[in-house]
């Protein structure tokens, strides 16, 4: 496998290469969140595509196929789904705050008062979505090198960690680039076909597999419906995909170019299954599911390409790695310590977007810790399924709401906001402690409890200042002047 190591090497250190080019852009705080807010719609396009399309898309995504077949696709293919409703009807919106943060879009509609505990809740559901990612690379360093667990996920966290932090989203978006490029090439235009070849083609699988494999509801209607309220709902409101809003150039850009992205996840879903089905046929008796990506690509693929599949398996792994692992950083920063020190302040705020290096500096520190910190939490935990229905879980429970009901209902207040989150996220905690981390009452129950206390806690107490309102709606509008400084609520 010396050509397919060689392929990797020269891979991973491109891509400390572009975290150096990219350290070089990042001269003030708005360049190093989100890229200065100046990509157009292809880069848009691709590294939205990337953040999305993590290690559970692929490796995950090819595993459900061999499990379920073509209806594997689903959990992707909701993804692709909430993306495309993020983009289509949120994301011009969400584009013209110009915020940095979920929990600074929920303290302009609401007057302060909920961001500091919405930052928390944000804050768990990135760390938590940073460490799946980053125990992913044990898998794929496994079957590269042969490498232990724990060195495997210290060297790819190490890896993602450092281009991250020396240049910040712009090293994160040129990477991203690279990894959606990788991806569609070794995933879609390789792995894809040859692995249909080789098993025989569609007659062959069919004649193979039991009829189920091919039915589009064969995981069941209530996963499905769980994957929806969880994935669709979740790529609505999550800082790692806001993070990336923040970055377009307009809301045109926002909108047009997240609709490619979630277009481009729909396919990708659909391969990860087609490639599934056809591990089944090839290998029957695989112990775990998960084994199916890396069996098919070290049997099947030919030396060389087999390198750059597998790169495209770290790409995927990489890309939304680091894109978690950006937004843990800048909630840590901006919504929780900068909170509690007091720092958000009118003066301090008129500097930001001219930033000075402390401010990059600053931003560089947490992601550094946070990395740490996510590295040793991927180390001491074994269960990638658990933690990542915990994060999707106290996301969706804890902060769908008063995100939506912020954008969609003006009779939402700053109360009906905060008991919400505490309500939903508290719902989520007592019920998976209850029935368990993987049942699904904890998000249905959850985000009932989080929209009943929503509704009554709104109607219940006096409605939002005028004054907010109309900010608010300044800053969705996007009109010159309505900047963060002019609507700064207080802070908690």
């Amino acid at each position: 496998m010396a050509v397919d190591y060689a392929v990797i090497v020269v891979y991973l250190a491109g891509m400390l290469a572009m975290g150096w080019w990219g350290m070089r852009r990042a001269k003030s705080k708005s360049d190093f969140l989100v890229a200065g807010r100046r990509l157009g719609p292809a880069m848009y396009s691709g590294t939205m595509a990337a953040i999305v399309l993590g290690g559970a898309s692929t490796i995950g995504g090819v595993g459900l196929g061999y499990q379920y077949g073509l209806s594997g696709a689903w959990m992707v293919f909701t993804i692709g789904l909430g993306l495309l409703a993020l983009s289509v009807f949120f994301s011009a919106r969400i584009a013209r705050l110009k915020v940095y943060t979920v929990s600074e879009m929920l303290d302009l509609r609401y007057g302060g008062s909920a961001g500091l505990i919405s930052g928390v809740v944000m804050w768990a559901y990135t760390l938590m979505l940073a460490v799946t990612s980053t125990i992913a690379y044990a898998t794929i360093f496994d079957v590269l090198f042969g490498l232990d667990r724990t060195l495997a996920i210290i060297l790819g966290g190490a890896i993602v960690v450092a281009y991250s932090a020396l240049g910040g989203m712009w090293s994160i978006t040129l990477t991203d680039m690279v990894q959606f490029v990788v991806k569609t090439i070794g995933v879609l235009l390789l792995l894809l076909p040859i692995a249909v070849v080789k098993a025989g083609g569609f007659a062959e699988m069919k004649a193979q597999l039991p009829t189920e494999y091919f039915s589009p509801l064969g995981i069941g209607g209530q996963t499905i419906f769980t994957y929806v309220l969880i994935y669709t709902f979740g790529m609505l409101i999550g800082q790692d995909i806001w993070q990336r809003v923040f970055t377009a150039r307009s809301d045109k850009v926002a909108k047009l170019g997240g609709t490619v992205a979630g277009v481009y996840c729909l396919v990708y879903a659909l391969a990860g299954a087609v490639i599934g089905t056809a591990a089944k046929v090839l290998y029957p008796n695989l112990a775990a599911a998960d084994d199916a990506f890396a069996t098919i690509v070290k049997d099947s693929l030919p030396m060389g390409v087999r390198g750059l599949v597998l790169a495209a398996a770290l790409s995927a792994v990489m890309s939304t790695s680091s894109g978690a692992l950006i937004a843990c950083a800048t909630v840590a920063n901006n919504d929780i310590w900068s909170r509690l020190r007091g720092a958000f302040t009118r003066g301090d705020a008129t500097n930001e977007e001219d930033g000075g290096r402390d401010e990059v500096s600053g931003n560089r520190a947490f992601i550094l810790v946070m990395g740490v910190a996510v590295i040793g939490t991927a180390i001491a935990l074994n269960n990638v399924v658990e933690a990542l229905t915990v994060a999707y879980n106290l996301l969706v429970g804890g902060l769908l709401v008063p995100i939506l009901g912020g954008l969609l209902w003006k009779r939402g207040t700053a109360a009906g906001a905060l008991s919400s989150v505490v309500v939903g996220g508290a719902a989520v905690v007592g019920l998976m402690a209850w029935k368990g981390i993987l049942a699904n009452e904890p998000v249905y129950y959850g985000l009932l409890a989080s929209l009943v206390a929503y509704v009554a806690v709104s109607l219940a107490t006096r409605p939002t200042d005028a004054a907010v309102l109309a900010a608010w709606r300044e800053r969705l509008a996007g009109r010159p002047g309505a900047t963060a400084e002019a609507t700064a609520p207080a802070q908690i």
